[in-house]
């Protein structure tokens, strides 16, 4: 006889603890499953982690900014296994934690993969399970790349375990991972190659800041290659021969490590959707406004499993609330993903909310707009970073900001300043008339409005 539950949650990530624990406490009787270590994808092979690699690439940064104006003599070096060592200290305690933490909420807690039996039966471990209610928040994983050789990939989950760095890199991909693994690899003293089968990398950003990006990645020894789709890697000796087509005919790369940095897909391949009768196409559940799948009324989907337009952990975090209302009250909420910003951690960084200005006149919007690169404003020269740009458009009519787009030192936080007031209503006159410490970077952000 299967085991009861009132809901059943995939996943142990962010979407799936809010929304675990908000039914738990209803009163609702809830468990988890996951086959890989509790936590999810960003506390354990995601954000934090990554983030903890880059503190030291901006640390080895900033070293270099200001040994090129004398100002600090000699040069530092990242100890790559010590690097290692200091990241596990925040993500190895995690799995132990969360399921702790399950426990104490009198959530049950099963490891295994979750494979749907029927519209309201799973199994796991041999071990059958029925629910009223299902929430995917699986997460997602690297999207297959159709490329021989692909099982010579090293995966981005295994990049941020690599216990030494290869002197030679490929990373195949010119998106977020791939230009964030390239800028902690590359000073950390690793010889970088992104290879980018479209036109553009980072086509989900404002161009010329992309471009400021990339010389500055230039400076340190990151090549990019555009156009270049890999069709194989092969092993060669102790190193791997990367083979691409290029605008001008056919490419080959030299590398001791292929990483995959060509995006993720949500993770739900495995787990016999058909079965549960839930309607998808390719990686992709179908889920209507409220976040429940258009076929299989019991299920919902959260966070990067719904491929969400941002699959970003506050993202995850919105949506796993607005499934646990509907769960408990009814389909009623969605979720409004307006000015939400999403970051490029790379060093310095690069950030968005909001509109491009090519999305913007795509939509026949009349706004004004300022942009400009700026290493010259006090900001960048008291940290000696040639790096600074942005971009800012406001709607004529209404005065609201449509998009805001930064690169450079603290990028993000600038950025989130515009996200607040976009999300809070406030218009491009209440932020001229704010006042903020000055010399900040924050101070900076009057001088960007239009």
């Amino acid at each position: 006889m299967a085991q009861p539950y009132d809901l059943i949650v995939i996943g142990t990530g962010t979407a799936a603890t809010v929304s675990a624990t908000r039914c738990r406490a209803a009163g609702w009787r809830v468990a988890v499953i996951d086959h890989r270590p509790f936590g999810g994808t960003c506390a354990l092979r995601g954000c934090d982690p990554k983030k903890m690699l880059v503190a030291a690439a901006e640390v080895i940064d900033g070293v270099s900014r200001m040994h090129q104006v004398d100002v600090v003599q000699g040069q530092s070096a990242i100890d790559w296994a010590a690097l290692q060592r200091f990241k596990r200290s925040f993500t190895d305690p995690v799995p132990d934690k969360r399921e702790r933490m399950y426990r104490d909420h009198g959530i049950n807690t099963y490891h295994g993969k979750a494979r749907f039996t029927g519209p309201n039966r799973i199994t796991v471990n041999g071990e059958a399970l029925e629910a009223k209610q299902f929430v995917i928040a699986a997460g997602a994983e690297p999207a297959p790349l159709p490329i021989d050789g692909a099982e010579h990939l090293t995966l981005s989950d295994a990049f941020l375990e690599l216990e030494s760095l290869p002197k030679r890199l490929v990373l195949v991909g010119g998106g977020f991972i791939g230009f964030e693994f390239a800028h902690v690899a590359a000073r950390a003293g690793a010889q970088v190659t992104i290879l980018n089968r479209g036109p553009r990398p980072l086509k989900n950003f404002e161009p010329e800041l992309v471009d400021a990006l990339v010389r500055r990645g230039e400076g340190i020894g990151i090549e990019l290659h555009c156009g270049h789709e890999v069709k194989s890697i092969c092993p060669d000796n102790d190193e791997y021969t990367v083979h691409a087509t290029a605008p001008d005919g056919e490419a080959t790369f030299a590398a001791a490590c292929v990483v995959h940095s060509g995006g993720r897909v949500p993770a739900v391949a495995d787990l016999d959707l058909d079965a549960a009768g839930i309607a998808y196409e390719k990686f992709h559940i179908g889920r209507n406004p409220y976040l429940q799948s258009t076929s299989n009324p019991a299920v919902y989907i959260a966070g990067d499993a719904g491929a969400p337009p941002l699959p970003l952990t506050p993202v995850a975090a919105l949506e796993a609330n607005a499934v646990a209302s509907n769960l408990l009250d009814g389909n009623h909420q969605t979720v409004d993903y307006a000015g939400i910003p999403t970051a490029v951690f790379s060093v310095p960084a690069l950030a968005r909310v909001g509109l491009l200005e090519a999305e913007a006149k795509e939509q026949g919007l009349k706004y004004r707009v300022n942009h400009q690169m700026v290493p010259d404003w006090y900001s960048a020269r008291r940290a000696n970073e040639p790096c600074y740009a942005y971009k800012v458009l406001v709607e004529e009519e209404t005065d609201r900001v449509l998009g805001a787009h930064v690169v450079g030192p603290d990028a993000v936080e600038i950025v989130n300043l515009f996200g607040l007031a976009m999300r809070t209503g406030l218009k491009a006159a209440d932020l001229a008339y704010a006042t903020f410490a000055y010399p900040t970077w924050a101070s900076d952000l009057e001088s960007m409005l239009p």
